[in-house]
């Protein structure tokens, strides 16, 4: 089995391989006009070090989005390849991005989950986040 690396996201080499993983995964990862060439490269100027990748060899199969506005957090774009599920790769993805949050000084974050995300509503759940509202998670990272 090839080893999973975890690593920060790089454009526009990663760009394409991004993009078609978030349109396999389903219904959980909606792509919008923030996720066009000129948004991500804003996104990346503003904290590349929240955009992450895991790798299986050169194959992109997860990927993690966090951004800080200096007093909270947001996680979105948490992606695995359907043939990857299930092998911790979500929840490396997550814990490195609450870790990198945290050291930035991040003590609440929210991510946003579809109410009929049945699946994705107990991940978060079992990862301590809490719900606040139909779809509307936080967790503190303190």
């Amino acid at each position: 089995m090839t080893p999973i690396h975890i690593r920060q996201f790089k454009y526009p080499e990663d760009y394409s391989a991004a993009i078609q993983l978030w349109e396999s995964v389903g219904a959980g990862v909606r792509i919008g006009a923030s996720d066009a060439p000129a948004e991500v490269l804003k996104k990346l100027q503003r904290d590349p070090d929240l955009f992450l990748v895991a790798k299986s060899g050169s194959e992109i199969i997860g990927t993690v989005i966090g951004g800080f506005d200096g007093r909270r957090g947001m996680v979105y774009h948490l992606a695995v390849a359907l043939a990857f599920r299930r092998r911790g790769v979500a929840s490396r993805l997550m814990a490195e991005v609450e870790d990198r949050l945290r050291h930035k000084g991040c003590i609440r974050c929210y991510l946003l989950v579809r109410p009929d995300n049945l699946d994705a509503v107990k991940y978060y759940e079992g990862i301590g986040w809490g719900l606040l509202d139909d779809y509307i998670f936080a967790k503190d990272l303190v």
